[in-house]
């Protein structure tokens, strides 16, 4: 089927695949190596698979161009995430050929990554996108990869912690600029993400009824929303509308920016300067997507309810966010302090008890 020839002092394989002709280097200058590329050729072409020479020719930045393909095409909300993954990916493994992306070479970007100190959540969504990557090349006609290599994935700790109690939240609202405070109240009464909120526009919006909805297609994982105002959040939407502006100056946008021209796209640095006038370190807007769970999960309202409101798909949001704090293992203690303390009252009760009927038992 095939033949070995000399180029120089290398020697080149020949065979044929479909009817046509490939040519190949076995990179050596030992006749036995080229003997042994030419059988694992013949063998992969007897079996009906496609030579290696094909997957040798196909390099990370093709599979990395479909990967980015594939959410355009299917509209994905975390492209911009995913090409953030692949800017990572591309440092490492830019012109590297499909088949030299090996497990030890996957766990050399790993180490690098680590090195830079980027934590393992990070790094394991960067090894997500690789291995979309290599699993999308495999599945195309024809395959663009032969096999994925095994990757394994960092152990992370994805237990989140960090709330705001009332006060901290009202200290840190008044210490922001007017056009956030509406903002940040309904963040923290809802817990809604915070792109969800600044994209939140007024047809969304039924002011008479006092409801906001999120249609499907809208939200994170594509579930549909509504959230029913109250007293406190009808008077902020009152606010805004009446803020709106008017004639071509009216903006679709519920909470636009300071400047009325848009949407709020960043207020990090106000958000830095509030916190650190309110006295409460460090927090981050996110902190009011658990805290309004856990208020919600507090005063009652059944944890299904409560993760509707938030737009939370599953229950496991209860044990990831971890919703207690100091003052919940506190109360925790007390409450347990007064229950033994009863156990052992009532104990005492019924052992004093016990003793008098023996006693008069005794005197009969």
């Amino acid at each position: 089927m095939g033949s070995i020839y000399k180029r120089g002092k290398v020697y080149w394989i020949k065979y044929y695949a479909n009817g046509k002709p490939f040519y190949e280097s076995s990179e050596s200058e030992k006749v036995t190596e080229a003997k042994k590329l030419l059988k694992v050729r013949e063998g992969e072409i007897g079996r009906g698979k496609t030579p290696g020479i094909y997957f040798d020719r196909v390099l990370f930045d093709e599979l990395a161009k479909d990967f980015i393909r594939d959410y355009e095409i299917n509209g994905k909300k975390s492209i911009d995430r995913a090409k953030r993954s692949v800017r990572h990916l591309t440092e490492h493994f830019d012109k590297c050929r499909v088949t030299a992306i090996t497990t030890p070479n996957i766990e050399e970007f790993i180490r690098k990554r680590m090195d830079q100190g980027i934590t393992n959540a990070t790094i394991n969504r960067e090894l997500s996108a690789l291995k979309r990557m290599l699993n999308i090349g495999a599945r195309q006609t024809p395959p663009k990869v032969d096999r994925v290599p095994y990757i394994a994935m960092l152990k992370e700790n994805n237990v989140r912690t960090g709330f705001f109690e009332h006060a901290d939240f009202i200290a840190l609202r008044n210490h922001l600029p007017e056009y956030l405070k509406g903002f940040v109240t309904f963040g923290y009464r809802t817990g809604w993400r915070f792109s969800e909120i600044t994209g939140l526009t007024w047809s969304q919006v039924d002011l008479n009824n006092g409801i906001v909805r999120l249609d499907p297609g809208e939200t994170k994982n594509d579930y549909g929303r509504t959230v029913y105002l109250d007293d406190e959040l009808q008077e902020v939407f009152q606010r805004q509308w009446e803020l709106r502006g008017s004639g071509k100056k009216v903006l679709p946008y519920v909470f636009p920016n300071e400047i009325g021209t848009g949407r709020i796209s960043d207020f990090r640095g106000a958000w830095q300067t509030a916190c650190k006038k309110a006295g409460i370190g460090n927090k981050l807007f996110h902190d009011f997507r658990r805290t309004a769970v856990r208020n919600m999960v507090r005063s009652g309202i059944p944890e299904g309810v409560a993760m509707k409101v938030s737009g939370h798909k599953t229950r496991s949001v209860i044990e990831r966010y971890n919703i207690v704090n100091d003052a919940d293992l506190q109360l925790a203690a007390q409450k347990q302090a007064e229950y033994l303390k009863k156990q052992m009252v009532t104990q005492t009760v019924t052992v004093c008890d016990f003793d008098k009927k023996k006693e008069a038992t005794r005197d009969r």
